[in-house]
């Protein structure tokens, strides 16, 4: 398999493929973003929808392909710790992004119930995540039981997300000041096919990108002697997170900034689903039994810091500090603080 055996390469054959394969991501993912913003457009699906389910599935590719190869050569602790990492890590992406979008604070331009709906969910589901390996885990047909049970939160989250705007008994009175998910852009001339080819063919270069980012990223943790829960959380959870924080990017440029959220949330959604297939890669037992402290830990970080862009989220005020809200330096900090504790743990 291309670069499975990226550890017996040299240092610097490891970082200049490293160096690459995220230029490659950050340009496929800023791209896919305008693709994914025109359908948006033309379709008339809201933006929170298109970030959670497009957006964020895509964005997620190389997380997929890391899943699977570290569960394969019997390593599941380094993906799952890719998975949770990447959870926070997108979060903390947010919150740096956040500096992009001028004077207001991005919260402060977000009040739709969908939203809303998905910061919750996602934190239920990271709890559910760290009661999992509180609590261990039993096989049932080869398959861990909690693997499933989130894999089903994780759907059971998309559903009640999708479609919530519409079904939602409340809004907010002056949410129209910021209508983002109004046409406001014109037709651009693109058609609808263009923009779909458009964003196949990125999310194809996303998925190659991303597999040697995550590849010759634990290739370089290894040969540089960092950790393993590190190297998964902080080294390769950052490796992968690099589409998102292009399209993250790309989207607050855009004024979109319900889609940005989307996606963080949706992308969070789509890995932790992703448990269940390292479960089905790993030839052992259950792989929640192969976590500890670190990943418990992990797992609460990340459920923290979307609480806190929740209460963001609810508060909708616009108080800022050093080109961002409050929120997203309090993000900043708790990230900060977190990888420290996880560091003493491991």
């Amino acid at each position: 398999m291309f670069l499975s055996n990226a550890q017996d390469y040299p240092l610097w054959i490891n970082a200049g493929i490293f160096l690459v394969a995220a230029v490659l991501v950050w340009i496929a993912g800023t791209r896919l973003t305008y693709a994914l913003d025109g359908i948006s457009r033309k379709t008339g699906w809201g933006q929170a929808f298109v970030g959670m389910l497009l957006l964020g599935g895509i964005t997620s590719l190389p997380e997929v392909a890391n899943a699977i190869t570290s569960s394969w050569i019997g390593n599941p602790a380094l993906a799952i710790n890719n998975l949770l990492g990447s959870a926070a890590i997108n979060v903390l992406l947010l919150a740096v992004a956040d500096t992009f979008i001028g004077r207001d604070a991005v919260t402060s331009a977000v009040a739709r119930p969908a939203t809303l709906m998905m910061a919750t969910l996602c934190i239920l589901l990271l709890i559910a995540v760290a009661v999992a390996i509180t609590v261990t885990d039993v096989l049932v047909l080869g398959i861990g039981t909690w693997s499933v049970a989130i894999c089903v939160i994780s759907v059971g989250a998309f559903w009640l997300s999708v479609g919530y705007n519409e079904r939602a008994a409340w809004t907010v009175k002056d949410a129209d000041a910021r209508a983002e998910d109004k046409d406001d852009a014109g037709d651009d001339g693109v058609s609808l096919r263009s923009l779909v080819i458009a964003s196949i063919v990125t999310g194809a270069i996303i998925f190659v990108a991303g597999y040697a980012l995550s590849q010759t990223g634990d290739a370089l943790a290894t040969q540089t002697g960092i950790g393993t829960g590190m190297v998964g959380f902080a080294l390769i959870g950052l490796s992968t997170s690099m589409p998102e924080l292009s399209s993250i990017i790309a989207a607050l440029r855009l004024k979109r900034y319900e889609m940005a959220f989307g996606q963080v949330l949706g992308t969070n959604f789509v890995n932790l689903s992703l448990i269940l297939l390292a479960d089905a890669f790993f030839a052992g037992g259950p792989v929640i039994n192969e976590l500890a402290r670190f990943e418990t830990i992990s797992a609460l970080l990340g459920a923290t810091l979307t609480g806190v862009f929740l209460i963001g989220l609810l508060e909708r005020r616009n108080p800022t500090v050093m080109k961002m809200g409050w929120d997203s330096l309090a993000v900043m900090v708790l990230f900060t603080g977190g990888l420290v504790l996880l560091y003493a743990v491991e």
